[in-house]
C-alpha cells in the first residue's frame, strides 16, 4: 500500500467517524418508545391483575417501573385508556390463536382442540387474564362498544370452529352457542384460581382441560 493510499484511507477513517450523529434516528427513537409503552403496559395489567383496577392508581404503576406518572401518561393516556390497551392486547392474542388454528391441517376437533388448549394458556398470561377479572362495565361509555366488538370476534371464531367439528363429524354437537359458552366459561375461570409457581405448567393445565370438556362431544 502507497502513502497517499494509506494517508487517502486514513483521511476517510476520519471523515467517517466525524460525520457520525450522536443523536438517535427516529427508527431507533421508535423502538425506545415501543419498548417503554411495552414496559408501562406489563407493570399495569400485573398490578390490575394482583389489586384490581379500582385499588391500582398510575402513581402506583409509575412507582413500579420508578418512572415519573406524567411519562405515563405520554404513553399511553388516562387509566382507563391504560386498562383497555391491556384487554386489547389479551383479546388479541386470542384472536391470533383463531386464525393460526384456522389454517392448520386435522380434523374439525383436532383445530378445536388446538384452540381451546391455547385458549386456556392465554387466560393463564398477563394480559388475557385482564379481560376476564375485569369486567368491561368498568371501561368508559366510549371506548366500551369497541371492546365487545373485539370479544365477539373471540366468540364467532370458537363457535365456527365448534360447527366445523360438528360438519365433518368429528364432534357431536346439538348446540353450538350452548357448547361455546360451557367451554368459555370453564376455561375463563383459570383467570381467577390459576397461581403462577403451581406443581402443574399453564400448558399442563389447559392439556387436561380441555381433555376433559371435549369428552363430551366425542363420537
Amino acid at each position: 500500500m502507497s502513502r497517499y493510499t494509506r494517508q487517502y484511507n486514513e483521511q476517510a477513517c476520519h471523515m467517517n467517524k466525524s460525520a457520525a450523529s450522536p443523536f438517535r434516528t427516529a427508527q431507533q427513537r421508535e423502538v425506545d418508545r415501543a419498548s417503554k409503552r411495552d414496559a408501562v403496559l406489563l407493570a399495569a395489567v400485573r398490578l390490575f391483575n394482583e389489586r384490581g383496577f379500582h385499588a391500582t392508581s398510575l402513581d402506583d404503576v409509575a412507582a413500579s417501573l420508578g418512572v415519573s406518572k406524567p411519562l405515563i401518561y405520554h404513553y399511553l393516556g388516562a387509566k382507563d385508556q391504560v386498562l383497555f390497551e391491556c384487554m386489547r392486547i389479551g383479546l388479541q392474542q386470542l384472536r391470533e390463536a383463531a386464525d393460526e388454528v384456522a389454517r392448520q391441517p386435522g380434523t374439525g376437533m383436532d383445530r378445536l382442540k388446538r384452540f381451546l388448549r391455547r385458549y386456556a394458556e392465554c387466560i393463564m398470561e398477563d394480559f388475557s387474564r385482564c379481560v376476564i377479572r375485569t369486567g368491561d362495565e368498568i371501561l368508559a361509555p366510549e371506548i366500551r362498544p369497541q371492546f365487545r366488538a373485539l370479544k365477539s370476534e373471540i366468540d364467532q371464531a370458537m363457535r365456527k370452529l365448534i360447527a366445523d367439528a360438528a360438519a365433518d363429524g368429528s364432534a357431536l354437537v346439538t348446540d353450538v352457542k350452548l357448547t361455546a359458552f360451557t367451554f368459555a366459561g370453564a376455561l375463563s375461570w383459570t383467570a381467577r384460581w390459576h397461581e403462577p409457581g403451581g406443581p402443574l405448567q399453564p400448558a399442563e393445565i389447559a392439556e387436561q382441560m380441555v381433555e376433559i370438556l371435549t369428552r363430551g362431544i366425542e363420537p
